[in-house]
């Protein structure tokens, strides 16, 4: 691979300068262990700043700790968790959401990486039946994996089917950032304001080292999550380090300002592959993903220059991430190489 930024994953892109000398900031001298230093006190205010007094904000290293714990907090082993067939939790954390919570995951079809009320009462029978697994939280992810974006409305009607059958909502925000871009909201409008009770915030794909935090919308959800969160070996002894980053991510909009930037390069990268011969796009460019349907007889050589990732093998799709750092150079250097593999 010749090209050092592909269009493979948001992940695979480096820390944002800002982020880093945040974290360079933080490490001097000496300061108390797992959370009790001024740092993580400081970033969880400025959490429930966004999120309101009622809010309890926990820090934890990675995504799929933040879903799984987040899970297992407001559920017993004989529930089950609604969310869509492409979702994180169901196709690449390899189990661990039933692992750890012992509940049963009920995926449901989609076409666009997003959920309805009609396919969430679609797994509501056998309410009560002790033969059946209890559904107990319908999970959201926002952007979805397919790059689309819920609307307000639409999680707001999920939310109130779910509470008026005693369920709860959880929303996976590993991009949620690239989702309030679009949407044009702040955080809260269309997470805790719609109904949403427990939210995993991502930072790691877009502009941060590490670290996520998982948010319960009250207090009374979030009880035991201190002794759920330590036996999920997701406490971090030097917090300060997690904490730093959010700090310096939610000041001056730097998030915002971070997912606007690669949306703005999945929208490009949409604008310039439509006017290829060959290249269908397959999904809304509503996030920084690009789902494309290209020959299968390029994807190789493409792969050598700029490398991503096939999303279906079987259909010839594919998938493109743009990040906070790819530039229009990255974008019109790839789409030019396209454009002569397929001549």
């Amino acid at each position: 691979m010749k090209n050092t930024r592909g269009f493979a994953s948001d992940n695979n892109a480096g820390v944002h300068p800002l982020i880093m000398d945040a974290i360079n900031k933080v490490n001097t001298g000496h300061t108390i262990g797992y959370g009790d230093d001024k740092y993580t006190g400081s970033a969880i205010k400025k959490f429930r700043e966004i999120f309101g007094d009622e809010a309890r904000v926990f820090f934890v290293f990675i995504g799929t700790a933040a879903n799984v714990l987040g899970l297992t907090a407001a559920t017993r082993s004989w529930n089950s968790v609604i969310c869509a067939e492409t979702s994180h939790i169901h196709e690449d954390e390899c189990g661990a959401p039933e692992k750890y919570s012992g509940c049963k995951l009920l995926p449901l079809h989609t076409t666009d990486g997003k959920i309805s009320v009609n396919g969430i009462h679609s797994q509501m029978y056998g309410i009560g039946f002790e033969h059946h697994s209890q559904p107990k939280i319908v999970s959201l992810t926002q952007s979805t994996e397919l790059g689309t974006v819920y609307t307000v409305d639409e999680i707001k009607k999920i939310a109130d089917y779910a509470h008026k059958n005693n369920m709860l909502v959880h929303m996976d925000g590993a991009r949620i950032a690239n989702a309030a871009v679009h949407l044009g909201l702040e955080f809260k409008e269309f997470t805790i304001d719609a109904g949403v009770d427990i939210l995993s915030f991502g930072g790691t794909k877009n502009g941060m080292m590490y670290g996520e935090a998982v948010i319960f919308s009250q207090p009374d959800l979030a009880e035991n999550f201190k002794y759920i969160r330590k036996q999920g070996m997701q406490l971090a002894s030097k917090m300060r380090f997690i904490a730093a980053q959010f700090e310096a991510y939610l000041t001056n909009r730097l998030w915002y300002e971070n997912a606007k930037h690669a949306n703005n390069m999945a929208k490009l990268l949409a604008m310039e592959v439509e006017k290829i011969s060959g290249v269908t796009i397959m999904q809304k460019v509503e996030s920084n993903g690009v789902f494309a349907r290209v020959p299968k007889e390029v994807i190789p050589e493409l792969q050598q220059e700029y490398f991503f990732y096939i999303w279906d093998e079987e259909t010839s799709v594919v998938r493109w991430m743009t990040s906070y750092d790819t530039t229009k150079e990255d974008i019109f250097g790839f789409t030019s190489l396209l454009r002569e593999l397929l001549k």
